[in-house]
């Protein structure tokens, strides 16, 4: 006869059974790590479940500003919280924003052209600075040509502008490198010509070359 049964014995589970349950287990472990934790904690929401649920907001960080307020004359600090705009696309050229601890500068220069004379004047930009300009012409038109060079480049120079006559212009420029940027002026008029030029930006100088011989 074989040896009885006894009602409390467990048979233990099959290598099948058993890799099914742990599997079970861990995928069910991934599946709240990556619905709930990752959301929660992180901020890493792949299933967008955890924004509709309002998990991001968990580990977004708190955004404040100590502000000081000056009452009666003495000072009092803040915390004010500041709105979260979310997060921006890559910026393509960073250099198009550039803060500057300076005012932007102004000069205002004059020439006067007799017929056939001519000059130059050139702003000195570092690369990515940028300029605003104006300029008239009293008394008749002149030729201008806008251009840069660098100084290490010998002759070689590119051209912005080229306006066969006229007496007035105006625009604005970034440099596209480090050098000289401006203008050359003819008097092509019969009659002496006096050139006004308003430049305003972030250039180191200015350079008048006069009249040009």
């Amino acid at each position: 006869m074989s040896d009885p049964v006894s009602p409390f014995e467990v048979q233990p589970p099959s290598t099948l059974r058993l890799a099914l349950g742990v599997g079970c287990a861990v995928l069910a472990a991934a599946i709240l790590l990556i619905v709930l934790v990752l959301p929660a904690e992180y901020g890493i929401d792949p299933t967008r479940i955890g924004g509709a649920l309002g998990l991001t907001a968990i580990s977004a960080p708190t955004r404040t500003l100590q502000v000081r307020d000056v009452v009666g004359g003495n000072a009092k600090y803040r915390q004010v919280a500041l709105p979260d705009p979310g997060q921006p696309i890559p910026l393509p050229n960073p250099a198009v924003s550039q803060i500057k601890s300076a005012d932007a500068l102004t000069r205002v220069l004059k020439v006067k052209l007799e017929p056939g004379q001519q000059t130059e004047i050139k702003a000195v930009l570092d690369e990515a600075q940028v300029m605003l300009y104006s300029w008239h012409a009293e008394g008749g038109d002149v030729y201008t040509d806008f251009h840069g060079h660098e100084p290490s480049a010998g002759n070689s120079f590119v051209r912005y502008q080229r306006q066969q006559s006229g007496n007035a212009g105006r625009g604005s420029l970034v440099a596209p490198f480090a050098g000289e940027h401006g203008w050359f002026w003819l008097n092509l008029s019969a009659n002496p010509v006096t050139i006004t030029l308003n430049v305003s930006g972030y250039f180191n100088e200015i350079k008048d070359y006069g009249i040009i011989r």
